[in-house]
């Protein structure tokens, strides 16, 4: 009899409260909902935001392509006086200085995270690499002082007549040595992103497992081609992932170009000249437009530049997969 009740009590402690143990699942699973719906409606507030964003570009633009057409997108003449607006001359001028700059920065990027990941001992290493990372915190409208009171003296008075010297039989470096213009804009460009792309690279390469190393200087490679082998080829696509980075910034930057690219907005061979690009347009004529056709056909332009930079980072995204889907058939 006794062990019976004893049973009985041992049963009815152990068996949990029918109406508390509802209420605490109820709990759990009603904050994972919560968790679940903010993060979705974040997500979606993004693409939302992005697509409101395209939309009243497109409005605001919409008399500008009514007026002119595709003409609009092919014409190289901007005049505010005739009321005749066309954007190629802006286009061009944002597509080459970006690309002077990623030609430019690539290189130096990528040596200068292979040093500071590969060879350069650890005291210095640190330093350096700090530093390197700091340039990128430099307000672009610093960037564009030093351009025009730094960088525009000295093309003006020895590398672009070094450059005339000895390639002036290349339509590219012909024309007036002005110091300021479409090469100077590509230089400072290039400074600006340098950082961008080296430090993302370094992380790209401190991540490739150091057997990969080994295994090549086992198999008799000297330093150099290891770090060709076992590093750069390996790590190919982050590299790539840093230069779509570092071009996105090249594509819109605004102040630091407009204070040293000249603002004349006609298409030049001669990396000499003047140009204009997208965004140094919309900084300097936006707040003085004088009529709806123009603010119109100035917000087009921003439109414009939002297609450019979408074009080309899905060509660079294509390539990044291209290179993945590569090397992941010879099993990296």
């Amino acid at each position: 009899m006794q062990l019976e009740v004893a049973e009985k009590l041992t049963v009815k402690q152990a068996k949990p409260k029918a109406s508390s143990a509802p209420r605490r699942k109820l709990d759990i699973h009603f904050g994972d909902r919560v968790f679940y719906y903010i993060l979705k409606a974040s997500a979606w507030g993004v693409v939302g935001l992005l697509l409101l964003m395209v939309g009243l570009l497109l409005d605001m633009s919409w008399p500008a392509f009514v007026e002119f057409g595709p003409k609009f997108l092919i014409n190289p003449e901007w005049n505010p006086w005739t009321g005749e607006f066309g954007a190629l001359s802006f286009v061009y001028g944002t597509v080459v200085s970006s690309l002077i700059a990623v030609a430019l920065a690539l290189p130096v990027s990528v040596g200068v995270a292979l040093f500071l990941n590969e060879l350069a001992p650890t005291w210095l290493a640190r330093p350096v690499g700090f530093f390197v990372e700091m340039l990128a915190a430099i307000p672009s409208i610093v960037y564009g002082m030093w351009g025009l009171f730094v960088l525009a003296p000295f093309l003006r008075n020895y590398l672009q007549p070094f450059l005339h010297e000895t390639l002036g039989f290349l339509p590219l470096f012909q024309g007036p040595m002005l110091g300021y213009g479409m090469l100077a804009a590509g230089i400072i460009l290039a400074v600006m992103i340098t950082p961008t792309i080296a430090s993302i690279s370094r992380e790209v390469f401190k991540a490739i497992p150091l057997g990969y190393r080994e295994a090549a200087l086992g198999l008799g490679a000297t330093r150099w081609e290891m770090l060709k082998i076992a590093v750069l080829k390996t790590g190919a696509s982050g590299i790539i992932g840093a230069t779509i980075l570092g071009l996105g910034r090249a594509l819109g930057e605004t102040m630091a170009v407009t204070l040293v690219i000249g603002n004349k907005a006609h298409i030049s061979a001669s990396l000499f000249d003047t140009a204009q690009t997208m965004a140094s347009v919309l900084a300097n004529e936006y707040a003085e437009a004088d009529s709806d056709l123009q603010l119109a056909a100035l917000t087009a332009v921003g439109l414009t530049l939002f297609i450019v930079s979408l074009f080309i980072n899905s060509i660079a995204r294509y390539v990044v997969w291209q290179v993945d889907k590569k090397y992941a058939g010879m099993g990296r």
